[in-house]
């Protein structure tokens, strides 16, 4: 078997963070990666592949893995005599005979298309494409098994939803004051709610003393129009664009923050949401997507788009410490249903049944 592994980061984003956790326990059925940093898995048998595939190298990276996928990688299939290709995203040889079975993370550029995005326009015409060939579909939560089956038209009986879980050696409570920062972890584009936080903070009183800190890569579409918005909202000297933050540095943004702030319109797992409650720190979150697949009843859900109800959940976490540790203690506990040996283990059971 091979794994194809062309999309993986040097900066981990959630698809690279899935890819690094289940690998590794695959090693069982011996496949070989197809891997341009082969030391992410010294154990495992590796084949080198060009390192400019990857959406760090933006449009460019994707575009070239693309043809990467489509023109080379049949030739990796053949010469290796593989029986089965898996692969971490939407993506395989189309009409050229390799079996592949494929994992959905969501369908996000068809729920919020861009119709200039060529990412909207793969997902519109190429993955129905790539679901209808593959063997089996592999997605993170059962919303993103139902927008597989309604945007892909593919059978339920040919798709398996496996949640993903966080790692629980680094993500857990550190004991650590908190802060009197709201904490936002992920990316700019509009869908993440962003914007309706920003507003709904500007609305609490600043004798709240509190502060909204926005972690993720700033993206030149978006970011300046976010920090345009809080200037205009009198508050930039309470909003932080902190950027990107290092993987190792992530336990204790997130232990030291009073809060976390995830109103995204849709989500095909929040795994920002699930790293959270794991540290203990009380989530403040959406109803949208599979969101609520995660957190249970451990945070604060609220519809999407609801700046007065976000607003309303930050005064009353703000003025409950009841609630705060309520929050903490149920969302410890749901983060304990997590795992990425039952995450793996599931996968390699699907995997087994088409070597």
């Amino acid at each position: 078997m091979l794994i194809n592994l062309s999309m993986l980061m040097e900066r981990p984003t959630g698809i690279s963070t899935y890819a690094l956790n289940v690998v590794p326990h695959l090693a069982e059925i011996e496949p070989t990666l197809l891997i341009a940093q082969p030391q992410h898995f010294p154990n495992f048998c590796t084949q080198s592949i060009p390192d400019n595939l990857t959406p760090e190298q933006g449009s460019m990276g994707h575009a070239r893995r693309l043809w990467w996928t489509q023109m080379e990688l049949p030739h990796y299939c053949k010469s290796h005599q593989s029986s089965l290709l898996f692969s971490p995203v939407p993506e395989m040889p189309l009409w050229r005979g390799c079996r592949t079975v494929v994992m959905v993370h969501d369908f996000i550029p068809l729920r919020f298309p861009r119709w200039r995005s060529p990412l909207t326009n793969y997902f519109r015409f190429i993955v129905p494409q790539v679901l209808d060939q593959a063997v089996h579909v592999i997605c993170n939560s059962q919303s993103t098994a139902d927008d597989v089956i309604r945007f892909g038209n593919v059978p339920a009986t040919k798709v398996t939803p496996i949640p993903l879980a966080y790692d629980a050696e680094h993500f857990k409570p550190l004991d650590l004051l908190r802060q009197n920062y709201f904490l936002y972890l992920g990316r700019h584009d509009p869908y993440k709610g962003i914007g309706q936080a920003i507003a709904a903070f500007a609305q609490l009183p600043r004798s709240s003393d509190s502060e909204l800190w926005i972690a993720g890569s700033a993206d030149p579409r978006f970011t300046p129009q976010l920090q345009a918005q809080a200037q205009a909202l009198g508050i930039m000297d309470r909003v932080k664009f902190l950027g990107y933050v290092a993987y190792r540095d992530l336990p204790k943004l997130i232990n030291q923050a009073f809060a976390f702030l995830f109103p995204s319109q849709w989500e095909g797992f929040g795994l920002p949401v699930l790293e959270a409650m794991a540290c203990g720190t009380p989530v403040i979150t959406s109803s949208a997507g599979a969101i609520p697949e995660v957190c249970g009843h451990a945070a604060l859900c609220l519809p999407p788009n609801d700046t007065t109800a976000l607003t309303a959940a930050m005064t009353e976490l703000l003025a409950n410490g009841k609630l705060q540790r309520q929050l903490s203690l149920e969302g410890l506990a749901q983060a304990q249903k997590f795992s990425w040996t039952t995450t793996a283990r599931q996968t390699l059971a699907q995997l087994r049944l088409y070597l």
